[in-house]
């Protein structure tokens, strides 16, 4: 069973199956514009705060006298958005996603508005996890969404849609964002976005209430064949993944603490956290994740692996540019720019479905040209070769990440029982976000041992007045892992399929 055929829908309130749609409609047919337009509209708003905010948030940092918990404005949003994963997926298969979705964008709306009006670090810090909070909320609860409102041929389009929203502001984000942090001041990029929520919010809840509103029907489950009993029990939030959400929270929140304050006593909450995240994962991720069994487990594996070791390494791109080839900030940073119009260009293939049958292939010809991008990514530490290779290479890695992002989003659903979509697509989220932040941290430390020098500081003044900065072999030991654990991925889209 797929979760996905009009028979399995089971959702309460559901008047317009979603599976009865037209052979020949798209995601833009009169029964899905407002659905499709209204929830990509919120990935695009999601999208653009936060390529927007990176660009004002040193400037708030400094004005509120809070540069040296800088970091904590980003780890506070990370580790409460697991929480909100988490919760999300136990709302959303209870109650419907609606709730979850809802109160997730009203979340993030008011951490947006509680740190652009802070007048104090800890404020704009506490506004930043609330904000978290939400968005973890939300980008589950819009999975759910999918995999209730739309039929499955539509769901890969739908997914392309999601990935193309985050092209312009990827490109358009950090000038914008510096044009009103320069000329009215960093506050308005962040009390400036709730404003516009409202309305991609009045186009798709409307749809969300009709099409996937509501708990699914569990008169057919085991737990509701026995009596009443069982129905109550799926009603009601299971409270060990609530603990267990809480454990991977506080645990990634100790680890990220550890690791920015580099001392041996931080050996002690770096210790208690590894103590709270590890069994906490183990529970909350799929049985077999890390051993890549067959199905389900191997789909939230990759994307993991797909995630964690590309953003690792393109977090360290600009910086390579900067301090080894000379290049400015601003023209490092375009230099990934064409990446957003490579990825979307990917997803789109993959949304096609006459590759759907092959979207295995796909995927691990996607893998593939991931590995290859950020093997050749150090090659421009070498003086003759020209810094446009690496955008090209870039561009052909972020075409294949388009590939398997998607991919994976699509076949979670098509995995993925009704009663368990919210479940499994929290754990697809967490499992991307804490493979994040466990590469970036590897990566990070094996730089730092080859003399890499302050990742956080992104270029010395001298640096940028000789091109010269930290010493290549650093950059190598990042990028060459990294590629490895890419190819890893590779293998692990051998095994998505049960059989």
């Amino acid at each position: 069973m797929t979760g996905l055929e009009p028979r399995d829908t089971g959702v309460a309130n559901l008047t317009d199956s979603p599976a009865a749609a037209e052979p020949d409609e798209t995601v833009l047919s009169r029964g899905y514009r407002a659905l499709s337009i209204g929830i990509v509209s919120v990935v695009l708003l999601i999208a653009f705060e936060a390529t927007a905010v990176g660009t004002a948030m040193p400037v708030a940092a400094r004005e509120l006298d809070g540069v040296s918990l800088y970091a904590f404005a980003f780890s506070g949003y990370f580790t409460t958005s697991l929480l909100g994963m988490v919760l999300s997926g136990q709302w959303s298969d209870r109650r419907g996603p609606l709730g979850a979705l809802t109160t997730g964008i009203a979340a993030f709306a008011a951490g947006l508005l509680l740190s652009g009006t802070a007048g104090a670090m800890w404020l704009f810090i506490l506004g930043r996890a609330v904000q978290g909070f939400g968005g973890g909320l939300v980008i589950v609860a819009l999975y759910v969404v999918v995999g209730r409102a739309y039929p499955g041929r539509l769901q890969p389009a739908i997914m392309a849609a999601f990935a193309a929203s985050w092209v312009v502001p990827s490109v358009v984000g950090p000038l914008a964002s510096g044009a009103v942090t320069e000329h009215l001041g960093w506050r308005w990029v962040f009390v400036g976005i709730p404003v516009l929520v409202v309305f991609p919010l009045a186009l798709a809840l409307p749809q969300i209430r009709r099409r996937a509103a509501g708990p699914v029907d569990m008169a057919d489950t085991p737990e509701t064949v026995a009596g009443d009993s069982g129905h109550a029990s799926r009603a009601s939030f299971d409270r060990r993944r609530i603990r267990l959400a809480l454990g991977i929270s506080l645990g990634a929140g100790l680890l990220q603490y550890a690791a920015q304050d580099l001392q041996w006593i931080s050996l002690v909450p770096g210790a208690a956290g590894a103590a709270l995240l590890v069994p906490a994962a183990l529970g909350l991720l799929p049985r077999g994740t890390y051993r890549a069994s067959r199905g389900l487990p191997s789909v939230v594996l990759l994307r993991g692996v797909a995630a964690g070791s590309f953003i690792a390494a393109e977090s360290f791109v600009p910086l390579m540019l900067v301090t080894q080839r000379g290049l400015s900030p601003t023209l490092a940073g375009f230099s990934l720019a064409a990446g957003g119009g490579t990825w979307a260009l990917g997803s789109w293939v993959q949304s096609r479905a006459r590759v759907a049958p092959y979207r295995e292939r796909l995927m691990t010809l996607g893998m593939v040209l991931v590995a290859a991008a950020i093997a050749a990514a150090p090659s421009v530490l070498i003086e003759a070769v020209p810094v446009w290779t690496l955008a090209v290479a870039w561009g052909v890695g972020c075409f294949g990440m388009g590939l398997v992002i998607s991919s994976t989003s699509v076949l979670l659903l098509e995995l993925s029982a009704p009663e368990e979509a919210g479940t499994n697509s929290a754990a697809l989220q967490i499992s991307d976000g804490l493979s994040n932040v466990l590469l970036l941290a590897a990566g990070g430390a094996a730089f730092a041992a080859l003399g890499g020098g302050a990742v956080a500081h992104a270029a010395t003044e001298a640096a940028e007045a000789t091109g010269s900065g930290s010493h290549p072999a650093a950059f190598a030991v990042v990028f060459l892992p990294m590629a490895g654990v890419a190819l890893v991925g590779a293998w692990v889209t051998t095994r998505l399929r049960a059989n």
